[in-house]
């Protein structure tokens, strides 16, 4: 049998000279997708009670520097926790009284007060600061007048002593030196402790001011009766941006 040649296609055209005349297509360049912003910085206040409460006690210092010794006299009057003001506006006068500094705001209790309550508040949180604060400014203060309230009462005293001025923050920062103690290590808290109940002794002994040097001890010792309370608490809850 003779066998047949398989058709062949015609050979393809030369084209390679025409592709490269094509002007090639322009690619539009990647976008990259936007940053996310990353989380924004707060800024956060270390001790925000002290620092508070101290722009309180620079405002009612100066108007005790600049005002005249009446009106200061009248205010100082108004908010001193005696037993007259005791029996009649408790609540009231136990407040008005921690506003003002006996001595002024360059006195050595502000400087105690910035030092302790910020150490303290840094600790244990705002809150906590507050109620050792108060803890020592009421219960001193009650530990205090109560007593010559009765003997005024029995007659061992004078009348006069019903209306004894009385204002200022030294119980409440006496008291937060005591709590402070219980939450630093045995090696500052007892040189703190000692160095502090020896200048109240002291204080004690010249016998110019017992009645608010015997609350000072009493604010002292009513601080370090916070200690199981202070020490069963949890770690004061940091602030957002810490």
């Amino acid at each position: 049998m003779e066998r047949t040649a398989a058709p062949t296609s015609p050979p393809l055209p030369d084209v390679r000279g025409l592709l490269d005349g094509i002007p090639g297509q322009r690619v539009p360049p990647r976008a990259d997708p936007p940053a996310e912003p990353g989380p924004r910085r707060r800024y956060r206040i270390p001790a925000p009670f002290t620092l508070a409460y101290a722009a309180v006690l620079a405002v009612t210092s100066f108007v005790t520097a600049h005002a005249g010794p009446a009106l200061v006299h009248a205010l100082h009057q108004g908010s001193s926790t005696d037993v007259a003001h005791l029996v009649r506006t408790p609540v009231l006068v136990l407040v008005a009284s921690a506003l003002w500094v006996a001595g002024g705001f360059a006195s050595p209790f502000t400087l105690g007060f910035l030092a302790v309550l910020t150490t303290l508040e840094r600790r244990i949180g705002g809150v906590r600061t507050a109620v050792v604060f108060l803890l020592g400014h009421v219960l001193a203060t009650l530990a205090t007048e109560v007593p010559v309230g009765l003997a005024v009462l029995v007659g061992r005293l004078p009348d006069s002593s019903l209306h004894r001025l009385d204002y200022g923050i030294s119980f409440g920062v006496a008291a937060s030196v005591g709590a402070l103690a219980g939450l630093l290590g045995p090696w500052l808290r007892w040189p703190l402790l000692a160095a502090f109940g020896g200048m109240l002794l002291q204080d004690l002994m010249a016998f110019t001011d017992p009645m608010t040097n015997w609350g000072h001890l009493i604010a002292l010792a009513i601080g370090v009766g916070t200690w199981p309370w202070l020490r069963r608490l949890p770690p004061a809850r940091p602030l957002p941006g810490r």
